[in-house]
């Protein structure tokens, strides 16, 4: 990820939309704040996993930090504009659509675990990952995040 990145001013917001969503739904801060900039890098550098996705009808990956580049293995421009279900393989991806269902339903989630696949092939398991929705500056929905530190990386394709 290119520092530049990170604090350039488009980047700079989707980091206040993905943090001010976080304090809408769950009254507390996911990082201690100081300033927009200074934000934007600790979540780029958090050794936890940030992901978010827009609101498209087959929603784009537009967000993600440093950890989760380094789990899907994937270079920022790559990852950007990918369809987010292209994180899940083929089976697993009506599990994902409840998830993101239930998540629209409720504002977010809290114990999200299941099974998601790098740009290589490598399958891993995530483990209780809160995902909620995003919200723009109006209150409009905006996509969806979702942020986790626990996985588990999988042998093969029967370690489900």
């Amino acid at each position: 990820m290119n520092p530049d990145t990170v604090t350039s001013a488009g980047w700079i917001e989707r980091t206040q939309q993905l943090l001010d969503s976080w304090e809408h739904w769950f009254t507390t801060s996911l990082i201690a704040r100081t300033s927009r900039e200074l934000d934007a890098i600790r979540i780029a550098d958090a050794s936890f996993v940030v992901v978010a996705h827009g609101g498209e009808t087959d929603p784009l990956l537009n967000f993600a930090n440093r950890a989760a580049l380094q789990l899907w293995e994937m270079p920022l421009q790559d990852f950007l504009g990918t369809p987010s279900r292209h994180t899940a393989e083929p089976v697993h991806r009506a599990e994902r659509a409840q998830l993101l269902a239930r998540t629209t339903r409720d504002g977010y989630i809290e114990d999200y675990s299941g099974i998601r696949i790098a740009a290589s092939g490598r399958r891993f398991r995530i483990h209780q990952a809160v995902v909620w929705n995003v919200l723009d500056d109006d209150g409009s929905p905006a996509g969806q995040a979702a942020t986790f530190s626990d996985w588990t990386m999988l042998e093969d394709a029967s370690s489900s």
